[in-house]
């Protein structure tokens, strides 16, 4: 075990703390590894009869993957980052068929990784601090860790919308996207986990849960369900910038920012991911899309101008959606070597 993720076991009741604080438990390979061995081990024992996660600190679950390990991995030929992605995306899929109440507790950031070991859970969590998102396009890379899957099945283009813009989403819209199931206030969290301990998770839902706040990013589907609608990127952002909403208008600037081929991808990925049906498909699909990202220009590129050198400046290539050729896109479905298995 690692220090990274402590465990302890309360009146049957495992519970898992990511703990790297001060990286807002940004996930690592201790980490993963940890996760899929106590994971297993609390399934098959008749004494768990449930299980928490939960992040360490005052700033969120998980921040995401180490993405400046990623980075270095990248430049040094992809071997960590695919032995990473690996075992992370199989822990994703046993968190997905987990057998007992796997209750994630998404409070504050809850980005990219984040989303793999906590929206797969049978009962997800949010609070009103909840701030998650999937920005993976901002860094030149695409959705992965099972979000293509959830992006997919959102109601009507609103997963295509979180995709795209990369842009973070409240605790109520999570539930809207189907992201999570559960609202609890953040001052509650603690007495929410204690009644688990005490009771059982049905229990505590039922004294700490309460109806969520208005979705903001429901109430945007008329435009985001029409815009999206498109058939390329191009054509998206076009509909977004000609919208009559502020909103519709401001998404397109954004979505202009992002990497050109990270987002013709991504909106291929998350409609590919919408056909193949069950998670652990999906999460082969991702597999190779993230050994071939490591690969591209783009995610090396994006790394060192959001989180390396910082100069939020990233100069992608291909530098326009009208350079990224249909060969570009498919390159990123070919199988790995070798390929993701369970």
């Amino acid at each position: 075990m690692t220090d990274d993720l402590l465990t302890r076991i309360e009146n049957g009741v495992g519970i898992a703390t990511l703990n790297r604080p001060k990286a807002i438990n940004s996930l690592n390979q201790d980490m993963v590894d940890a996760l899929a061995e106590v994971l297993p081990a609390w399934a098959a024992d008749d004494a768990i009869r449930a299980v928490v996660l939960e992040g360490a600190g005052e700033r969120g679950l998980c921040a995401g993957g180490d993405v400046v390990a990623i980075y270095h991995s990248a430049r040094a030929g992809g071997a960590e980052a695919r032995k990473f992605w690996f075992d992370e995306y199989r822990v994703n899929a046993l968190i997905g068929s987990y057998p007992k109440p796997y209750v994630s507790l998404m409070d504050g950031i809850v980005m990219g990784g984040g989303v793999g070991v906590g929206a797969h859970g049978n009962i997800r969590v949010v609070t009103d601090t909840t701030k998650m998102a999937m920005p993976e396009v901002g860094i030149g890379f695409i959705p992965d860790v099972g979000g293509t899957h959830l992006l997919a099945r959102a109601p009507g283009h609103l997963g295509l919308h979180a995709a795209l813009t990369g842009a973070p989403f409240s605790g109520a819209d999570a539930i809207a996207l189907g992201f999570a199931d559960h609202f609890v206030a953040h001052d509650r969290l603690a007495d929410f986990t204690a009644d688990i301990i005490a009771t059982d998770v049905p229990t505590a839902l039922a004294r700490h849960a309460v109806e969520p706040p208005a979705s903001a990013l429901a109430a945007q589907r008329p435009w985001i369900d029409e815009c999206y609608a498109a058939g390329s990127v191009a054509e998206i952002i076009a509909a977004l910038a000609g919208h009559d909403d502020e909103q519709a208008r401001a998404a397109a600037e954004l979505i202009a920012t992002r990497s050109p081929i990270a987002l013709a991808v991504t909106l291929a990925a998350v409609r590919r991911a919408d056909a193949l049906g069950a998670l652990p498909e999906v999460l082969v699909q991702e597999f190779r899309v993230s050994c071939a990202s490591l690969r591209s220009h783009d995610l090396v590129e994006g790394i060192r101008a959001q989180l390396v050198d910082k100069d939020r400046n990233p100069q992608w290539s291909p530098a326009t959606l009208a350079e990224v050729t249909a060969a570009d896109v498919e390159a990123y479905f070919a199988p790995a070597d070798p390929d993701l298995t369970f």
